[in-house]
């Protein structure tokens, strides 16, 4: 058997993979509904409607229990994990995420106000700091998750584990 093979015929490997895959899909589709863009980084990105991380946790917890029953050890640890997974995601990483939205329209706020300086005293506007402001990157806001985008993720998993045959 090939490692190629061994991958795809690994069921919880097949499950986690589909549930991810859906969950990005489902990013592409709502953020083209909404937004009318076709925003591709949707399909990797993270954070938005409905978590990735949450479907591909929750789908492979209910494909152990599927597999080991829900006495196994191993159905326990694969809960923990997705607890800490989902609480990660609503918390440390949307925090992060509202973090980088601040200091993004502070940096914006802030380029402003160094133009406009620089429009009112024209000897200002060849200074390194009004350089540097150019070359400035966006920070990346979409990060975490609402508790709602995270339970849209979870209950995509769990439907994807329970209907996909082992």
């Amino acid at each position: 058997m090939t490692f190629w093979e061994m991958i795809t015929s690994n069921y919880l490997i097949n499950v986690g993979v589909a549930s991810w895959a859906a969950a990005q899909l489902l990013k592409l589709i709502l953020t083209l509904v909404t937004t009318r863009e076709l925003v591709l980084e949707r399909l990797v990105g993270a954070g938005g409607m409905p978590s990735a991380h949450s479907a591909l946790v929750c789908s492979m917890t209910v494909a152990m229990a599927k597999a080991e029953g829900f006495q196994s050890p191993v159905f326990a640890l694969t809960v923990a994990f997705a607890a800490v997974v989902m609480y990660d995601a609503m918390g440390v990483r949307r925090a992060a995420g509202e973090h980088a939205k601040a200091l993004n329209k502070m940096a914006f706020d802030l380029r402003n106000l160094n133009q406009n300086l620089s429009d009112f005293f024209s000897d200002i506007s060849t200074s390194e700091a009004s350089k540097e402001a150019k070359e400035e990157k966006e920070l990346k806001e979409f990060l975490g998750h609402t508790p709602l985008q995270v339970l849209g993720g979870a209950l995509l998993g769990i439907l994807i584990a329970a209907v996909m045959p082992m």
